[in-house]
C-alpha cells in the first residue's frame, strides 16, 4: 500500500472522488501544509492558519499506479483556479499535490510540465506540488460526510458539483 496527499477544494467532493477509483483502498479528510498543531476545522475555516483541507489516499499500486491518481485528480479539479474550486472560495481550498518522496514530485512535476504545454487552459496553472507536512485527520463527521450526510451532501453537490475534465484526461495518458 502506498500513500497520497492532495488538496483539491472542499475534501467532501474529492474524498468521495477518490474513493470511486478502483485500487483506493482508504481515503482520509484532514488539513495539512500549514503551521498550526492539530488544526480543528473552525480554525482551518475561520484563521489565517496555511492548512489546506486534504484527503490522503491510502492506494495499491498494483491497481492504481501514483501517476494515475495525479492524472485522476488534476482531471477532477480546475488547476488554474487560484481562489480555490468552485463555490469553495479561500486559502483553504486552493489546489495542491503534497508529495512524500522524490518520484512522487517528479511524477506531479512532469504532468503539471504537460499541462503547461499543452496550451489548453486560459489562465496559467495555480495547482501547487508541495512537500508534505504532517497531516492532521479532520473531525469524524468530515470523514465520508456523502454517506453519513447524503442529503447535506446531496445539496452542496448540487450547487458545487464538479465533473471530471474528460479531454484533460485522455491528453494527460
Amino acid at each position: 500500500m502506498e500513500k497520497a496527499i492532495f488538496a483539491g477544494g472542499c475534501f467532501w467532493s474529492f474524498q468521495k472522488f477518490f474513493y470511486s477509483l478502483d485500487g483506493v483502498i482508504k481515503t482520509t479528510c484532514g488539513y495539512t501544509g500549514g503551521k498550526l498543531k492539530n488544526p480543528t476545522y473552525k480554525q482551518v475555516l475561520n484563521l489565517n492558519t496555511g492548512h489546506y483541507e486534504a484527503v490522503e489516499v491510502i492506494f495499491d499500486q498494483q491497481v492504481i499506479p501514483y501517476k494515475q491518481l495525479v492524472i485522476e485528480f488534476l482531471s477532477f479539479i480546475d488547476p488554474t483556479d487560484s481562489k480555490g474550486q468552485g463555490c469553495d472560495v479561500g486559502d483553504q481550498y486552493k489546489t495542491a499535490i503534497f508529495y512524500l518522496n522524490n518520484e512522487q514530485k517528479k511524477t506531479a512535476e512532469e504532468l503539471i510540465e504537460k499541462i503547461k504545454t499543452l496550451n489548453i487552459f486560459e489562465k496559467p496553472i495555480a495547482t501547487k506540488i508541495l512537500k508534505a507536512k504532517e497531516f492532521y485527520k479532520a473531525e469524524d463527521y468530515h470523514q465520508k460526510y456523502y454517506k453519513n450526510f447524503p442529503n447535506n451532501y446531496a445539496q452542496y453537490e448540487k450547487y458545487c458539483f464538479r465533473k471530471v475534465n474528460k479531454k484533460l484526461k485522455e491528453l494527460l495518458k
